[in-house]
């Protein structure tokens, strides 16, 4: 599926509240890669490349994969199947993005370093040099009585830092799965300049159906970003059934393009224009009570 959204006319955004860099590009292509995730890594990281040159053959010039798109999603696996960085999975990673000339946001993987574990986004340039890493600063602890009860602190330990890259269309900044929970890490990407938020996550059959788009459509229109989310493809046979339902919010909070639960890729032109069309017309960033309020990063 191709979901394409046309440039709108007019308008020009001005705001004392911090921006990014002046624009470049109106748009460019977004491809999310819904993944279907087995118990083999060497499978998984094949399957993901194949159709990481797919996306960069239909002109996505930013390509991103699943939360731990290399292993199943559970704390009995991460050990198993974590990796020291650089890797066996991120250099697989780095060489797709330098062949096909892509940023590329390499979901996640678990991760192993000085003894500890940790759920960790990569993202790669068009050279394949690593422009970021994230640790996924909020672990995923929740217990829902009846329906659901997870807890990665019993293996993963938390990340401690914000993670943004730049790219000549516009700043992103990263998220993991339920880091999307919390506004503000979200409000300081937009202070920070970051037009798109991209979030690789494995919401349940639980909280999928009841918080997946809510969340996604309130980050977007309280921050006026374009926000992203990769899952995995849902798969009914494993010990955690992910949601699936890939999805692309615009900053009007209207949604422009969204998976079902299969393996597929989706598309969405990032149009950057509109979202300073939009900045304009609804001028809350402008608008802020700083004497009143704030939010601040101490790290």
């Amino acid at each position: 599926m191709i979901v394409v959204v046309l440039p709108a006319l007019g308008g020009h955004f001005q705001s004392h509240a911090p921006t990014a860099e002046p624009l470049k590009v109106i748009y460019f292509r977004l491809a999310l890669i819904q993944l279907h995730i087995s118990a083999v890594k060497s499978d998984n990281l094949q399957r993901a490349c194949g159709l990481i040159r797919e996306a960069s053959a239909k002109g996505a010039k930013v390509v991103a994969l699943p939360e731990c798109f290399n292993s199943p999603y559970g704390t009995q696996y991460f050990k198993e199947y974590a990796e020291k960085i650089p890797g066996e999975s991120t250099q697989k990673l780095s060489e797709v993005a330098k062949e096909c000339s892509i940023y590329l946001v390499g979901g996640s993987i678990p991760e192993e370093d000085g003894g500890k574990l940790y759920n960790t986004c990569t993202v790669f340039g068009p050279d394949g040099a690593i422009l970021a890493k994230h640790r996924k600063i909020h672990l995923f602890d929740i217990d829902v009585p009846g329906k659901i009860q997870f807890k990665e602190s019993e293996t993963l330990s938390p990340g401690d830092s914000f993670s943004m890259f730049d790219t000549p269309y516009c700043k992103v900044g990263l998220g993991i799965c339920y880091d999307i929970r919390f506004a503000e890490l979200a409000q300081i990407y937009g202070q920070k300049g970051c037009q798109l938020l991209i979030y690789p996550g494995a919401f349940n059959m639980t909280t999928g159906p009841a918080h997946w788009e809510l969340l996604q459509r309130g980050r977007a229109v309280d921050n006026q970003v374009y926000v992203a989310t990769v899952s995995p493809a849902r798969d009914e046979k494993a010990s955690y059934i992910a949601w699936g339902h890939s999805t692309v919010v615009n900053p009007w909070g209207e949604v422009i393009a969204k998976a079902g639960a299969e393996e597929t890729v989706i598309y969405s032109d990032i149009d950057l224009k509109k979202l300073a069309e939009i900045r304009q017309q609804i001028p809350i960033l402008s608008q802020k009570r700083y004497d009143l309020y704030g939010i601040e990063m101490k790290k």
